[in-house]
């Protein structure tokens, strides 16, 4: 896993968790659903850079 792509999924799973939770506290349904789909396409980066990794080696 590059060091830049493990930065960038880190990133986004930090910024949607972050989206996701102040818009649960206000209320803000639509603004929860894309800080989901944002901390979901992080750990899906996250998942693709590992099994590169794996056959890396």
């Amino acid at each position: 896993m590059s060091a830049g792509e493990r930065i960038k999924a880190k990133a986004e799973i930090l910024v949607g968790m972050t989206v996701r939770k102040t818009a649960h506290a206000l209320g803000n349904k639509t603004t929860e659903a894309k800080g989901s789909a944002l901390q979901a396409r992080g750990k899906a980066r996250e998942v693709k850079e590992r099994g590169k990794s794996h056959f890396k080696h």
